[in-house]
């Protein structure tokens, strides 16, 4: 029996992560939430993130009942999972690195993209492709209403503070003055 583990959201700019579980002959499926909290200010400098995960794909292989005798892991390559690879090695338990694929991914990406939907942002191009493409939807979407939304954003990433930030306010104040423009524009041409 094999069992794969991937995650969704733990390189994306806003939002909660997702860990999921899959073991492949029976499809049984598990989704586990790695709160937006943890990839912020000090819980990110001192790498809460990474041993939640260990917390979490313990409980995961539980509920799975994994036999760490008889059944084998392929898990995901991402840094997220370093201290699980290290926790792996340390108890013995069999696992190879792996390009996750198909039924899992498909499910962890859906289950951030429903989230992200759920924080509002509703952009047609939001697809559960991770990437640079995801990336610049989201930072628009944190951008056209900074102030109310920097608070979805996992600030603990070093390049937010030290490019991202204000690249973005700078995005809203020129978004602001347009805005302002447009409806100055508006009100000037109206009939009276």
């Amino acid at each position: 029996m094999t069992i794969e583990i991937d995650d969704s959201g733990t390189g994306d700019l806003i939002g909660d992560a997702f860990i999921g579980f899959l073991r492949k002959e029976t499809e049984e499926l598990i989704i586990k939430t790695l709160p937006l909290e943890l990839f912020q200010n000090e819980n990110w400098n001192n790498k809460k993130p990474y041993e939640v995960v260990v917390d979490l794909v313990k409980d995961g292989l539980t509920e799975l009942k994994f036999e760490k005798d008889k059944e084998k892991i392929l898990l995901c390559r991402g840094d997220i999972f370093d201290q699980v690879r290290t926790y792996f090695d340390e108890n013995g338990i069999k696992f190879e690195p792996a390009i996750i694929e198909g039924k899992l991914q498909d499910a962890v990406e859906g289950k951030l993209v429903e989230h992200l939907r759920e924080l509002g942002v509703r952009s047609n191009k939001l697809t559960k492709k991770s990437g640079a493409k995801r990336y610049f939807i989201l930072f628009n979407w944190v951008a056209r209403d900074f102030y109310n939304r920097e608070k979805l954003v996992k600030n603990g990433f070093k390049r937010w503070k030290t490019v991202w930030r204000e690249k973005a306010i700078e995005k809203f104040e020129i978004n602001k003055k347009e805005r302002h423009k447009t409806r100055k524009n508006h009100n000037i041409n109206k009939p009276s």
